[in-house]
């Protein structure tokens, strides 16, 4: 019975630091660096255009592999010509702090 119970404190202190990343996202931080996003996206997410998707509500970790992959230049169409010079500029804290944000609108 102690082994199990060892096995699964042992899982769980592992699975917790693999989700630190995720919990350290600082939603708040990151207003003053979506000033550029706006534009586009809203300050509260939601696009000031039918052609810009809404982000409010978007899965944090949709959000961060979209970004990720606007700055790797792995998107192409649509809008990666205005998203990838955009995204490049940006730190992965950076995209954790956004997609926070903007998944909590």
């Amino acid at each position: 019975m102690k082994t199990v119970l060892r096995k699964h404190a042992l899982t769980g202190i592992i699975l917790g630091t693999f989700a630190l990343p995720a919990i350290a996202a600082d939603a708040e931080a990151i207003t003053k660096k979506i000033t550029t996003c706006v534009a586009c996206h809203g300050v509260d997410g939601q696009s000031t255009a039918p052609i810009y998707p809404n982000l409010a509500g978007q899965a944090p970790a949709y959000l961060e592999m979209a970004l990720k992959a606007y700055r790797a230049g792995e998107r192409n169409g649509g809008m990666s010509a205005v998203m990838t010079p955009q995204a490049r500029n940006l730190t992965d804290e950076d995209i954790a702090d956004m997609a926070a944000y903007y998944s909590k609108q």
